[in-house]
């Protein structure tokens, strides 16, 4: 078990993934804004370099784990133009806004959603040429289990790409990460979603995530036979690409 496992938004009487559940489907109205407020909207740069990993092999079917409100997804089929992007999330809420957008942006042809369990998906083995996560892997109740579903879901010589929040590890940005998310990013936080679980918790798992050469070894064990990472901005954000 990985420490992040153990960390829930709203304590221990249920299960991790139930309460993430329901911390998503409370700060999906608010979840756009302080995504971008909080990274200076740094964080739409990341995800198109996560997107440009993928560009040079094509890929016309694409599964995007834990899409959220889409905004990866829409990139996705923006940027690498495929026949198909399918969004998963366990929370409704925030796929509801996602599909709004989709519809707003014309992509309705191209991106859909469906409520999925990422421990379990329920797609056939070998179905998508690529899958991407942006930011939602540290909420898995099981990293292990749901990193093998991306993988038993990928077809053969097809690749995985995540960007994934971590912790500087240099001076002195890593002093300067933490003070800011142990003040400003919770309590901003709660004052725009008004839950007050949500950002505490966001920064509970940041710190508690397996990153860089770590993660790259789980990577294989869950089958991939190629894994690589990038720090970011500073090691703010770590994005990772394997190869089935």
């Amino acid at each position: 078990m990985y420490k992040q496992e153990g960390i829930k938004p709203y304590g221990q009487d249920t299960e991790k993934g139930e309460q993430v559940e329901r911390m998503f489907d409370n700060i999906a109205p608010t979840y756009d804004t302080l995504n971008h407020r909080l990274s200076w909207n740094i964080d739409k740069g990341w995800r198109r370099k996560a997107i440009k990993q993928l560009a040079p092999y094509c890929p016309k079917n694409i599964l995007d784990i834990a899409t959220g409100t889409g905004d990866f997804a829409i990139m996705l089929a923006e940027m690498l133009h495929p026949e198909k992007v399918t969004g998963a999330d366990i929370s409704t809420g925030m796929m509801e806004i996602g599909r709004q957008k989709v519809e707003r942006c014309g992509l309705a042809g191209t991106v859909s959603f469906a409520r999925e369990d990422c421990m379990h998906l329920s797609f056939g083995d070998n179905t998508f040429d690529a899958v991407t996560a942006a930011f939602g892997i540290r909420n898995f109740q099981n990293l292990d289990l749901g990193l093998k579903e991306m993988y038993r879901v990928l077809r053969p010589g097809g690749h995985l790409s995540i960007v994934e929040l971590t912790t500087p590890i240099g001076f002195p940005m890593k002093q300067l990460f933490r003070i800011y998310s142990h003040t400003i990013l919770p309590v901003y936080g709660r004052i725009i979603s008004k839950d007050t679980n949500a950002y505490s918790y966001l920064t509970a798992t940041i710190e508690a995530f397996p990153q860089g050469e770590r993660m790259v070894e789980i990577l294989k064990n869950a089958g991939f036979g190629k894994a690589e990472f990038k720090r970011l901005t500073f090691g703010i954000c770590t994005m990772y690409f394997a190869t089935k």
